[in-house]
């Protein structure tokens, strides 16, 4: 007989060798064995059958497991939700740094009333900034301002001063403790809080080829061909008397305080579009600058009509304002929208209200004359030079220099004068019939509040890289 392979449930690779009663020659006999026909022997068992007499542990071990593993888990929904609001709480500390920076380089005026002004812009004086989902508020101590003389400067983060007077660039640096939740019950954080802190760089862009929201006054330069300062005291220590441009002789007289008489003349910016008539109108875009509007440019001898309204191009055409042509220097008769121009003037030194003749030529006069706030620094005789100005910015304006004042005229750059008081703390009058007023060159210390460095209005009428004057406030870092 062969051999047979007996296989049971889960007896997996049992081999048994079966081996008849019968003996083979030679071979001896077994002993007969009871019950059974054959003798069966195992020669070699693989795998025998297991026998699982062992206590049954998988409960336990999950629940040790379990055990273990909790704290575990939690430990890593803690550190998520800690290492998340840190990621939060960094990003409001740029935002807030971003801010700050910004709004302290728009107050640099190229003088020492910088200082003042940047310490007006930053908490506690200025706006207040908050973190952590609005929970918690920087305060002074939390921000730390540097003020640069160059850009370069300022990115590099060297040569910098507490002192704001010449700066061109602020940096600032802002500070916070970020709470912790989970990690704060370690004793690694026993202050339950970690240090977080953002820097931000603002400073003066490159020089605008597009300047906008500055006052509609095109003034003649005393030599063109000067591109530093178009023959404009280099020193910023001259005042001058501004007077509207006219025709014949003699020409107006200078104010008292003042030697060199330059003309201007009102560009045109008549909004037809707008409700405000053209005396309110007038008033508004010399005491706070141009503003925007739906209404097409009325400068029709542009080369780029799709300049915004509020704006104007180095290198472009621009136009008297119709109604304000200039007039012969002997008349005695003032001009209406001169006078509404100039009372927008006089709101930057005193209300315009104390000006008998602006109720008159400005109608809305009550409406609009609280929005223009006088400046801070009245005093007379305190400038020259313009670095000691102490004011708030208002009596700084910014004014396009063209080769020569007329019906057209080629704006040759931008240039900021410091409207003057008399030199026996009088101001000038806007009912003056030759509109003078005192006003002292400053440069291009302070940027403007926009406008683009680019050609993309300008086109190639500017000059990119090769002319100088005013920028606006740009992140630099």
């Amino acid at each position: 007989m062969g051999s047979r392979h007996h296989k049971k449930p889960g007896d997996v690779g049992q081999v048994f060798n079966l081996r008849p009663i019968f003996n083979r020659p030679g071979e001896r006999s077994s002993p007969a064995l009871p019950g059974g026909l054959c003798d069966c022997v195992g020669r070699r068992v693989e795998n025998p059958p297991q026998v699982n007499n062992l206590p049954h542990t998988s409960g336990s071990v999950s629940l040790q497991m379990l055990v273990i593993l909790v704290p575990v888990i939690f430990g890593f929904m803690g550190f998520a939700v800690d290492l998340g609001r840190l990621y939060l709480i960094r990003g409001e500390l740029n935002q807030a740094a971003d801010a700050m920076a910004l709004a302290a380089a728009q107050r640099l005026v190229g003088a020492t009333a910088s200082n003042a002004l940047v310490a007006a812009a930053l908490p506690p004086n200025g706006p207040p900034y908050t973190y952590n989902f609005g929970a918690l508020t920087l305060g002074s101590s939390a921000i730390a301002p540097l003020c640069f003389d160059t850009v370069t400067d300022a990115v590099a983060g060297t040569n910098g001063t507490s002192d704001c007077s010449t700066a061109a660039a602020v940096q600032v640096t802002v500070s916070a403790g970020a709470p912790l939740l989970f990690w704060g019950l370690l004793p690694v954080a026993q202050l339950r809080s970690t240090p977080v802190a953002a820097q931000a760089v603002a400073g003066m862009s490159a020089p605008l080829c597009t300047g906008c929201g500055m006052a509609p006054i095109a003034v003649a330069a005393p030599n063109s061909s000067d591109t530093a300062d178009f023959g404009f005291d280099a020193s910023k220590s001259t005042v001058y008397t501004l007077y509207y441009a006219c025709g014949g002789a003699p020409i107006p007289a200078p104010l008292a305080g003042t030697g060199v008489r330059v003309p201007y003349v009102l560009i045109d910016r008549y909004d037809s579009a707008s409700a405000l008539p053209e005396g309110d109108q007038l008033f508004q875009y010399d005491a706070l600058g141009l503003t925007a509007s739906n209404d097409a440019t009325p400068n029709t001898c542009t080369a780029a009509p799709t300049t915004p309204f509020a704006c104007v191009n180095v290198g472009d055409c621009e136009q008297v304002w119709a109604s304000a042509a200039s007039r012969s220097c002997t008349s005695a008769a003032p001009s209406p929208p001169v006078e509404a121009a100039l009372c927008g003037l006089y709101s930057r030194l005193d209300s315009p209200g104390n000006v008998g003749i602006c109720s008159t030529v400005v109608p809305d006069l009550a409406a609009l004359a609280p929005a223009a706030v006088p400046d801070s620094d009245l005093a007379p005789g305190e400038t020259p030079p313009y670095s000691d100005y102490l004011g708030n910015g208002r009596r700084l304006i910014t004014a396009a220099i063209v080769g020569g004042v007329g019906a057209t005229m080629t704006v040759l750059g931008f240039r900021q004068f410091l409207i003057e008081p008399n030199p026996d703390g009088t101001f000038f009058s806007p009912s003056d019939a030759s509109g003078r007023f005192p006003a002292l060159y400053a440069g291009y210390p302070a940027p403007l509040p926009e406008g683009w460095f680019d050609t993309r209005f300008a086109g190639a009428m500017c000059p990119v890289g090769s002319f100088s004057g005013p920028g606006k406030a740009v992140l630099q870092k």
